[in-house]
This record gives C-alpha cells, structure tokens and sequence, in this order.
C-alpha cells in the first residue's frame, strides 16, 4: 500500500494466489484484476478467487495474457473459463454465464475506470459482435448468453467504433491468407 501498489487507478493480473486480507486490502482501495483463467491453467499457476474478490467488492475485469501462455487470445474463450473454473473450485452456482459475460464487459471497463464503456447504452463507445445462433449447436437454448458462451466460437460481424471489420465471417480490414501465409513463414524462420 505504501508503494502506491493499491488503488484505483491500479489494478493487477492473474492474483491466483490472493488470500481473504489481500482481497480486503483491494476491497477498500479499489484495487482492480485483470483476470486471465486461460492462461492461469496453461501455466498451472492456479484458480483465482473469483467469486471471493466480486463478493467483496473487488472490480474484476478479463484478461487474455500473452500469446506465449494463451492459445487463442478469445475474450469469450476466457469468460467460459472463467464461469467454469469457479464452478469446479466453488460448486456449479458459484458463477452464471451472464455473471461471466458481465466481467467480461462491464467489468473490464469498471477495472480501467471507463464508465463510457462496457454496455450498449446512449452515449457509450460501442463495438458490438454478432454471432449466428440459428444452427444445429444453438437449437434448444433459452439463454443467449449461456449459448455464447458454450456456442459458437466465430463471430458473423464485428464492428469497432461504428466501423466494420468483420462482415460474414470475414475480416475487412486485412488480407487474413496473406498475413497467415507471413506470420508462418517468419515463425519457421525464427524456428531455424
């Protein structure tokens, strides 16, 4: 605390190893966590106290780490994760998709101090992401936000700042083979 470790203006990642005071401490300084469940289970680094640090107070955001301890870099990826190892560690109510869906907007946006961000409201900044939900995967569900999350894993359209990036499927921004067919050539250069 001294060190101007706490506040909030402050937040920290991963926090696998926090114990009740720790998250008190984040508690009444409004300390954020940038929480990285991927990651923290390709490391084996441990499950982080999820459920404690939100009953506390503790504003929690999500996390996809670096491309060395994340395999896909997907937000929604980390949400699962997220829902499901608190659940494994706490008892299968210890988190909802939507609790999970929720930390992964809305608490992201409370951890960096962005009140214009994190829901789809007037005057907010907005991306917004679209997933096709009519097929075989999605039929039977009666909660959108347990579907995305169990569901499908591309998204239809995606539009960043009003602005277009991915239309059916597809990016518009980049030339995706041409930057796959370089990103593989340089990692077998880097390979030897």
């Amino acid at each position: 605390e001294d060190l101007g470790w706490t506040g909030d203006d402050v937040w920290h990642a991963h926090c696998v190893q926090l114990v009740a005071g720790e998250i008190d401490l984040f508690a009444r300084t409004g300390t954020g966590v940038a929480h990285c469940p991927c990651s923290n289970c390709r490391l084996g680094s441990g499950i982080a106290p999820i459920r404690a640090m939100r009953d506390a107070g503790v504003r929690v955001g999500l996390g996809v780490d670096g491309s060395a301890s994340n395999d896909s870099s997907s937000l929604v990826a980390e949400a699962r994760q997220a829902m499901l190892l608190q659940r494994v560690s706490r008892g299968a109510d210890a988190m909802s998709a939507r609790e999970a869906l929720e930390i992964a907007t809305r608490g992201g946006a409370a951890v960096l101090g962005r009140g214009d961000l994190g829901q789809i409201a007037p005057g907010f900044r907005a991306d917004l992401a679209i997933w096709d939900l009519s097929g075989i995967e999605s039929a039977g569900n009666w909660d959108p936000a347990a579907i995305l999350l169990a569901g499908p894993t591309r998204v239809r359209d995606l539009s960043v700042e009003g602005r277009a990036v991915v239309r059916d499927g597809r990016l518009t921004t980049i030339d995706l083979p041409a930057v796959a067919a370089d990103q593989t050539r340089l990692a077998r250069r880097l390979m030897g």
